[in-house]
């Protein structure tokens, strides 16, 4: 049979195949400390489970509008205006089953051959998979020029030409764990002014995954942007939601009908259940995020500290999410090399730099959203086959 040639440009997630290979070694009976998947080991907050749960017994388990319920676009509406202080019509507002349709949509809305669509790497594969797959070249700025992985606002700038469409932002970032601050955002929206045909997808996904008490600097702050501005976010990673496939997104009001048309194409409509499960997390109580992120505090503090004290290895704190990225390039192996012993020789899973782009060369990821006995032991693992 002969496929279309676009389909060949998909690229996939590593953390698959390194998920693969921990499940056959685990069948064989081999004891393996997991660090790869971008989950946490937290469970869904009981009163979003209820409320799903009650959903489904009231019978809302039909179709819906493909941008969602109009209660669930009015509860993130609610919630971005106590987190951001920014108010946004709930029909800006996009109700997706997951982060990644958002990318996805916003991609193929300004990819096409001849066009550039600037993008982090490292950073989630699934960007620049998307823009090969529509034909548009895709032009990668380093994350790893800075030591902390922070955005470089200079940087993205000088990649900016007339052929250029979109711009991906990640902030906090995965895989590196970086957080860039407001000040920088502050300097690179300033640039922006200087291209205002280019549109932003801002992925805000790790939000509220932030720590020493700082906040995000949300692109929805800054209301002059809004007409070119999207804004990707979910309830997967705050509310230990992944499973759910629940994503939101916020678009620019003339783009609204296209987005609609794109859900009735290929989703219909998310999960009916869930999505009412999502209202209960977006205005309930959130003792769970306090706990959660405690927790993750302690855990990030411990495996840097871990990561610094094996020999030849490198490690910045990471100012969010869940993600370290250490650079292991003084143990004589690049990343790839040591995620293959750390799975085969130590029973660790963990993901190399590559996997995320062609920058990462000499780094690895590692999710420590575990607990803390798994980390000491991964470590110990590790600095015993070093």
């Amino acid at each position: 049979m002969k496929i279309a040639k676009s389909v060949n440009k998909l690229g996939t997630e590593a953390v698959y195949n390194i998920f693969a290979k921990t499940k056959k070694l685990k069948k064989e009976g081999k004891s393996i400390i997991d660090l790869s998947l971008g989950q946490s080991d937290f469970k869904s907050p009981k009163h979003v489970v209820d409320a799903t749960i009650k959903a489904l017994k009231d019978g809302h388990h039909g179709y819906t509008l493909p941008n969602g319920i109009i209660e669930c676009r009015e509860a993130v509406s609610r919630k971005i205006k106590i987190l951001y202080n920014a108010k946004i019509n709930p029909e800006r507002i996009v109700i997706m089953p997951g982060g990644k349709p958002t990318m996805y949509y916003a991609i193929s809305f300004f990819g096409e051959v001849g066009a550039e669509i600037i993008y982090p790497d490292p950073g989630f594969p699934i960007y620049e998979s998307m823009i090969n797959f529509t034909g548009a070249k895709a032009i990668p700025y380093n994350m790893t020029e800075n030591k902390d992985f922070s955005i470089n606002p200079d940087k993205i700038l000088s990649l900016i030409n007339e052929k250029t469409r979109l711009l991906i932002l990640n902030n906090p970032h995965n895989p590196t764990g970086s957080f860039t601050k407001k000040n920088i955002i502050d300097e690179l929206v300033h640039g922006l002014k200087k291209f205002p045909n280019l549109v932003i997808l801002s992925d805000e996904v790790y939000d509220r995954l932030i720590f020493e008490k700082e906040e995000i600097p949300s692109l929805l702050n800054y209301p002059d942007l809004y007409e070119r501005l999207i804004v990707l976010n979910g309830w997967s990673k705050t509310y230990a939601m992944t499973g759910w496939r629940l994503g939101w997104g916020v678009w620019p009001e003339k783009l609204i009908e296209n987005v609609f048309k794109f859900c009735v194409n290929t989703h219909s409509c998310v999960n009916t259940p869930a999505q009412y499960g999502a209202i209960a997390a977006l205005d309930g109580p959130e003792e769970h995020l306090n706990d959660m992120m405690e927790k993750f505090d302690k855990r990030r503090k411990l495996i840097v500290e871990g990561l610094r004290s094996l020999k030849g290895i490198e490690c910045s704190l990471p100012g969010g999410s869940f993600f370290a990225f250490p650079n292991v390039k003084n143990t004589g192996m690049n990343g790839e090399e040591f995620t293959n012993i750390c799975l085969e020789k130590a029973g660790v899973a963990v993901i190399p730099g590559t996997a995320f782009g062609k920058f990462a060369t000499d780094n690895v990821r590692f999710n420590f959203a575990t607990s803390t006995e798994n980390i000491s032991k991964a470590i110990q693992k590790i600095d015993n086959i070093l």
